[in-house]
């Protein structure tokens, strides 16, 4: 599977105006490996060049982890001195004969710090932006990685449902978000989370990323949970939104709208279909209730190994969805200082249309 991966890597190099990509510890690098690194002090880099042996340069106390590559790969490792770095990344690119190419890189995740090292084995290379290239090979989900992330959906709401009987008004934010937190963990998400899970009520609500406080729910709120499990590396990433006791009639009807939007949303992801219309089909049924304003983000972004990936769902996206595309769908109304309301879901684009992996109900519940 991974070295299927590579090849397809160093295909798509082929057809681009790139001589190779680094890639250091994160998403991309786990895909194509299928191992995992510490993105630490110490940098880890993957050259990859077509034709050639990738060449890996990481600490010595890493180098065990060589042994367990799914295909044979040039290592050079260096010791506890930074004085003496520089040297393995001039053997690197010089083994690749680098310097003077074009060496593609990740903008969201190299570091300057791996940057500097690279450069000084390269100084004469260009280092373009090559998301398109990476971003192209994780964006079709094959079945396992599917499995994976229906397997990280049945956690988070099997964790949410534990969580729920516990929720009392005068708790706060952040007690609630712990404990959430501890249901993910003994329901089986991997250790390190997608995401801190965003709790928030009344006010806090009209934020669509708030951080948990120290505010306590109070009758009347309505309260937005947006949470995720991991599996395999593989993520979720969910929104619902209870009504703490009883909360008023334009609550109930900012909610109802919602919820018809994701329907909405959900119901226009198809094969060859504009991500921009999941978009359109969301806001359209806001704008008409007379809401619009108040839905201020776009309606979802592609999911996988990372919480925010291709493709993405936004207006002026005419990206095409095709069949193994994952995604969320996750409307809101947003009221300043007064309410807010998410509802979000988990996509997949089948052959016929798009499987839905989440099914947690999305009516208004009544908590506290």
């Amino acid at each position: 599977m991974t070295l299927a991966r590579l090849n397809a890597l160093t295909a798509s190099l082929l057809n681009s105006e790139l001589d190779a990509v680094i890639l250091n510890p994160g998403p991309t690098l786990t895909y194509l490996t299928g191992m995992q690194f510490h993105l630490m002090e110490r940098p880890v880099v993957l050259f990859v060049a077509p034709g050639k042996d990738p060449v890996l340069v990481l600490p010595e106390l890493e180098l065990p982890k060589v042994d367990l590559f799914p295909y044979k790969v040039q290592a050079i490792a260096y010791g506890e001195l930074p004085s003496e770095w520089d040297d393995a990344f001039r053997k690197a690119t010089q083994a690749l004969g680098l310097d003077g190419k074009r060496i593609g890189v990740e903008p969201r995740q190299l570091r300057l710090l791996e940057f500097r090292h690279v450069k000084s084995g390269a100084p004469h290379a260009e280092y373009p932006d090559a998301s398109d290239v990476l971003s192209q090979l994780r964006l079709r989900k094959d079945k396992a990685e599917v499995d994976a992330m229906r397997r990280a959906v049945k956690i988070a709401q099997d964790s949410l449902e534990a969580t729920i009987p516990l929720i009392k008004i005068g708790m706060t934010e952040r007690e609630l978000a712990s404990e959430l937190v501890m249901q993910l963990l003994k329901h089986g998400s991997d250790s390190e989370l997608p995401f801190s899970p965003i709790v928030s009520g009344g006010p806090n609500a009209a934020n669509p990323h708030a951080s948990p406080s120290d505010r306590k729910l109070q009758a009347g709120d309505l309260l937005v949970v947006d949470w995720g499990a991991a599996y395999g590396g593989y993520i979720s990433d969910l929104t619902r939104t209870f009504a703490v006791g009883e909360v008023d009639a334009e609550c109930q009807k900012i909610h109802k709208i919602v919820q018809e939007a994701n329907a909405a949303g959900r119901a226009a992801g198809k094969p060859g279909v504009p991500c921009a219309n999941v978009d359109i089909a969301t806001r359209d049924v806001i704008e008409k209730s007379g809401y619009g304003k108040y839905f201020t983000h776009r309606t979802g972004h592609g999911i996988g190994m990372e919480g925010h990936e291709d493709p993405y769902m936004r207006g002026d996206n005419m990206q095409l969805l095709e069949v193994g595309m994952a995604y969320t769908v996750e409307p809101g109304i947003y009221l300043p200082n007064r309410n807010g309301v998410r509802v979000e879901d988990n996509l997949v684009i089948t052959e016929s249309g798009a499987e839905c992996l989440s099914d947690m109900p999305r009516e208004i519940r009544v908590v506290g």
